[in-house]
Parts: structure tokens; C-alpha cells; sequence
């Protein structure tokens, strides 16, 4: 009895291996996978601003990004590998590491960030969901929105905020909740349609004056002295500010490699991410200083450039068009909340509670703290600095994925004992000190330190985009010095 009641404790439908049967993620999926990563609004402007800054140079930014995006796929592959073999998400392989206790602990702190990225995330959509709402109601009467209901203000929200963030929460909750197949079909179709609406834009901006638009934009590139020894620098920048942004993924990257058909299928998907870049990259350019050149009929100073898709829809004069943006929009960030935030929070409570949790009652925890999180973002958490938080929960990343790979390829050479991943059998593999694995927890604090420092040491804090890898290399070197005797 006592056997099967700690299986219980440590087993879930959704933490067991996923069936071979139901390994049907192949590089097209992978693709659009990658592509809701990078379709973000958060995305659009770092990639467009990059441009800017850089004043357009090619070499730097580009390649910078293609650098980035290299080393993010060298680190998916490793990371994604152990789960791609076994089916288990992220939080089951890192009992391999840290021991059947520790995994519940620290892959907590992967959670506890995604649950507030949820909710901080889920408020700025539901911003997109208001501005509908507020354009059909002035399309059906532009007076009736002049009534004192909508000057009362509650946290920051009048009705139609509140109305809009209750419906995204409780969409997000219903639509994500279903299946990890349903989860699939969302990111596929919401990668493909927000391609098919960056052409549409692309298309509408290139035919309303073919000759002048093809002209400006030919002009605007700078291609002289692309290899001067000063350019090193700012690409060195870049491809870290590239690597910073994909490296929430990174460590929980399990959660999504385990549904892949084999190796071979998971490389060529990952290395759509390049793709993707470039994709991206050229349509995202070419609608900022398109948008602006077809607003203006003329290239504006750089600085003033709105590089915001929230911003550009604002200064474009047609509800047709802001409507369809708007709802490309959504998609665009309801999925990557989805893969960014979501799924991290839902598998890391299930191997919380695995005797109590699944799909349904996780979403109800997730929808409930994301609500709190999200109505008190306006008023509270953005005054107080509480992405710093977050940033320093964060730094926990690079360490992990440390310690995972290092224990993983050089400590336990690949070689997995199934049945000792959800035993609490003392003499089991994964049990270590009582369900900590110490030698693993102590590089992991060493990590977190040198990557935290970067965000609290003023000295240090020009190495931010660097603090992931900073965590990961002292970790990984720590870990393997301490378990390898």
C-alpha cells in the first residue's frame, strides 16, 4: 500500500511518457512553434528597434540576430533531447538532477514566473479585445460611449476593461485547458495566420505606391563598411539581446520536444527557428519603415519611427484595417502566452500535486492568480518594480539547464532508470538526501548568484543580456566538478 500511494504522489496522466502512438509533432510544427515565439509584439519592436538603433545596418543586426538564434538552437537541441527519448516534460527530468523533492521545488520557480507572466500578459491582450469592443461601439453609436457608466474607473478599469479582461482570461483558460492535441492546433493555426497577415500588410503597403515604396526602401539600408572592427561590438550585442528574449524557453523546452517523432524530426524543426528569424525579421522591417514612409511619403528621423504594431494601427486612418490587425494581434499573443507561460505554469503545478491536479483544475488555479496578477498590474505591481522580481526568479534559468545537460550527457552518459523517476524508494536512483540531490542544489545557488548579480550589482548590470549564460556556465561547470569525482 505504501508503494502505491507514493507512485501516487509522483505519477499524473500528464507527467507519464507520452505514447509513441502519440509522438506526432514533426519540423512543420516545430516551424510553427518557433514562429509563435517570435510573433509577439514584444518581438516586433525589439527586432524593429534593434534596426533602428543600429540605424539599419545589415551586418550588425542581422547577423547579430542569426548568431543569437544559433546558439539558442544549440541549446534547444541539447535541452530538448532527453525528453524528445523518454516523452517526459520538463519538471520529470529534472528529478534525474535534483531528486524527486528538489524538481518539485525549483520547478516551481518556472511556474511561479510563468503564472505572472500570464497574468501580465493576459492584461495587455485584453487591451486588444477593448479596443474592438470600443470600435463596434462607436460604429453602432458614436454617442453612447459619452455616458457616465464609463467614466468609473476601478484599479485602473472602467466596464468595457473589465468586461475585455474577464472574457481573455476565461477564453485563454477554456481554449487552453482542452488538450495537449487542441494546444497543437492552436499553435499551428495562429503561426500560419499571423504569417498570412504579415504578407497581407506587406502587400497592402508594397501596391499603394509600388515605385515609391520599392525606391525608399532600396535607399534606406546601410550595405558600406559592414566589416569595420567596430561593428563587433554592437553584434555581440545583439545576438545577446536575441539570445535573452528565447531564453524563458529554453530551460522548459521538454514540455514541447517530448510530442516530436524522433532526433532527426527535432533538429530540422529547430533549426526553423533561423528561418523563422529571417522571416519575421523582413516583414516586421519593412511594415515599420513602410508604414512610415507610406503615412508620410517620406522617411521620418529614425528616433521617431514607431516600431509598437499597437502604435502603427493607432496612426492608420481605416477601421477596416485596425480591426484585422487587431485580431491578428490577438493571435499572435494570446499563442504566445500559450507556449511561453502557460503550459510551463500548467506541468509544473501537475508535478506539484500529481494525486490532484490535471488539465481542468490547473486552469482554474492559473485563471485565478493570473486575474489577480493581471487587475493589479496597472495600479501596483508596474509601480513597483516587480518585473525586477521576476527577472531575479529567472535567473534560476540558466543555472537549471546547467545542471540538466551536464547531468544528463556527462554524468549519467544518457542512461535512465524509468522506474525510479516516480519511486520514493530510498535506495532508488533519484532519491539522493531524502529526495534532494545537493550536490546538484548547491550549483544551482552558485549559478543563480553570478546570474543575479547582473540584475541588482549597478557594476554588472551592463551584462544583463549575458545573465543566462553567466548561470548556465557557472553552474554547469560547478555541478560537474562536484558530481563527477
Amino acid at each position: 500500500m505504501d508503494k502505491i500511494k507514493s507512485k501516487n504522489s509522483l505519477i499524473n496522466w500528464e507527467l507519464a511518457s507520452v505514447n509513441p502512438n502519440d509522438k506526432k509533432w514533426d519540423w512543420k510544427d516545430l516551424f510553427c512553434f518557433w514562429g509563435n515565439n517570435i510573433q509577439s509584439v514584444i518581438a516586433f519592436s525589439l527586432i524593429t528597434s534593434l534596426y533602428l538603433v543600429y540605424e539599419l545596418n545589415l551586418f550588425v543586426v542581422l547577423f547579430g540576430s542569426l548568431l543569437g538564434s544559433f546558439f539558442v538552437y544549440f541549446f534547444i537541441n541539447l535541452i530538448g533531447r532527453p525528453s524528445q527519448v523518454t516523452g517526459f516534460p520538463f519538471p520529470v527530468i529534472l528529478r534525474l538532477s535534483l531528486g524527486i523533492k528538489g524538481a518539485k521545488l525549483f520547478s516551481s520557480l518556472r511556474g511561479l514566473v510563468g503564472i505572472f507572466m500570464f497574468g501580465i500578459q493576459t492584461y495587455f491582450l485584453s487591451k486588444l479585445f477593448s479596443y474592438l469592443i470600443r470600435i463596434s461601439i462607436f460604429s453602432y453609436d458614436n454617442t453612447f460611449m459619452d455616458q457616465d457608466i464609463f467614466l468609473i474607473f476601478l484599479l485602473g478599469l472602467n466596464i468595457i476593461d473589465w468586461l475585455s479582461f474577464t472574457l481573455t482570461i476565461s477564453l485563454q483558460g477554456y481554449l487552453f485547458s482542452k488538450s495537449h492535441r487542441f494546444n497543437q492546433t492552436i499553435i499551428n493555426f495562429s503561426a500560419m495566420i499571423v504569417y498570412f497577415g504579415m504578407l497581407f500588410f506587406f502587400l497592402v503597403i508594397l501596391l499603394s505606391d509600388y515605385d515609391f515604396v520599392t525606391k525608399a526602401f532600396s535607399d534606406i539600408f546601410v550595405f558600406e563598411n559592414i566589416f569595420l572592427p567596430t561593428n563587433i561590438s554592437p553584434l555581440i550585442t545583439v545576438a545577446a539581446t536575441v539570445f535573452a528574449y528565447f531564453s524563458i524557453v529554453i530551460v522548459n523546452y521538454g514540455d514541447f520536444s517530448r510530442y516530436v517523432k524522433n532526433e532527426d524530426q527535432l533538429k530540422k524543426g529547430n533549426l526553423s527557428l533561423l528561418l523563422n528569424l529571417l522571416l519575421f525579421s523582413f516583414f516586421a522591417v519593412f511594415i515599420v519603415i513602410g508604414s512610415d514612409i507610406f503615412l508620410n511619403k517620406n522617411l521620418e528621423n529614425m528616433e521617431r519611427i514607431l516600431t509598437n504594431p499597437t502604435d502603427i494601427i493607432g496612426k492608420v486612418d481605416n477601421i477596416q484595417i485596425t480591426i484585422i490587425s487587431l485580431v491578428f494581434l490577438i493571435f499572435a499573443s494570446a499563442s504566445t502566452n500559450l507556449i511561453a507561460n502557460y503550459i510551463p505554469v500548467q506541468n509544473s503545478l501537475i508535478n506539484l500535486l500529481p494525486s490532484r491536479l490535471n488539465l481542468k483544475n490547473t486552469a482554474l488555479i492559473i485563471i485565478f492568480f493570473g486575474f489577480l496578477i493581471g487587475i493589479f498590474w496597472l495600479p501596483l505591481l508596474s509601480q513597483i518594480g516587480f518585473l525586477s522580481f521576476v527577472d531575479t526568479l529567472g535567473s534560476f534559468f540558466g543555472p537549471l539547464f546547467g545542471v540538466i545537460v551536464i547531468d544528463y550527457y556527462f554524468i549519467k552518459k544518457r542512461k535512465i532508470h524509468n522506474k525510479d523517476i516516480f519511486s520514493l524508494d530510498k535506495n532508488g536512483s533519484y532519491f539522493y538526501s531524502n529526495g534532494w540531490h545537493v550536490k546538484a542544489i548547491y550549483s544551482l545557488i552558485i549559478g543563480f548568484i553570478f546570474a543575479a548579480s547582473t540584475i541588482w550589482n549597478e557594476n554588472l548590470i551592463s551584462f544583463h543580456s549575458f545573465s543566462w549564460a553567466v548561470g548556465a556556465l557557472t553552474s554547469s561547470l560547478t555541478y560537474y566538478l562536484l558530481a563527477s569525482k
